[in-house]
């Protein structure tokens, strides 16, 4: 029997991307048409960006607690949160949580390991790229990073919010992402983590400057390893 599977959302797009892909890959392992059991469950975004524009990253813990305890309470055996930027609020959240979490950083953290990755360009939210979730995690695993400069950071934080969010995707926003991750390949990165779980929608790994960690569909196949693994 699969472990039933919760995910905390916060923007549509991505968690919808996240679960689609659980539900599309699982069949490889369960069978024609099968997935585990997934419940999710999403607080409108706007309460969020209301508390991260604030830096009250207790508040975001709260509301993904709130989330949290409705999926234990639907029967979700472990939680996962397609949303990078929210994960600095994670320690706070999980401490108090009626069930385990796995933490989207850690996912990619290993993945990088795993292929012999030293140094990786983080692209996101501005709070994201300047935040302590992949900084912290990836030290543990002596992988370094780079993120963009404060012009494109604040560029990228506008696509993602404006067009991506929405499920917008434009060649001038793949075009210039490209652009930023070639800069960074430039400054030795050898790979970029696409660390707010909407870019998988705009950037092609086929013509992407670097090999690209898509945090969302890592995320989802580690939830998919959970889910049919023992114990």
């Amino acid at each position: 029997m699969a472990k039933h599977i919760g995910i905390v959302a916060c923007s549509a797009e991505g968690a919808a991307l996240c679960y689609r892909t659980l539900c599309a890959e699982a069949s490889e392992s369960m069978g024609t048409h099968n997935h585990p059991e997934i419940t999710m469950h999403t607080l409108p975004l706007a309460e969020y960006m209301l508390s991260i524009r604030w830096g009250n990253w207790p508040r975001v813990a709260e509301l993904m607690r709130k989330s949290v305890r409705i999926l234990a309470a639907a029967g979700a055996d472990f939680a996962i949160c397609p949303d990078n930027t929210i994960h600095q609020a994670f320690g706070q959240a999980a401490r108090e949580s009626p069930i385990p979490w796995l933490h989207i950083a850690e996912v990619v953290a290993e993945e990088a390991r795993d292929r012999g990755y030293e140094r990786l360009g983080i692209m996101g939210t501005k709070y994201l790229m300047t935040g302590p979730v992949y900084p912290a995690m990836l030290k543990e695993h002596a992988i370094g990073c780079e993120i963009p400069l404060q012009a494109d950071r604040e560029r990228i934080d506008e696509i993602i919010f404006n067009e991506l969010v929405y499920g917008r995707v434009t060649e001038s926003a793949r075009l210039y992402f490209n652009e930023v991750i070639g800069e960074l390949a430039g400054r030795g990165c050898d790979a970029v983590v696409l660390g707010c779980t909407e870019i998988p929608l705009l950037v092609d790994p086929d013509d992407c400057p670097l090999p690209c960690l898509d945090s969302t569909r890592l995320l989802a196949r580690a939830a998919l390893k959970k889910a049919l693994g023992p114990g």
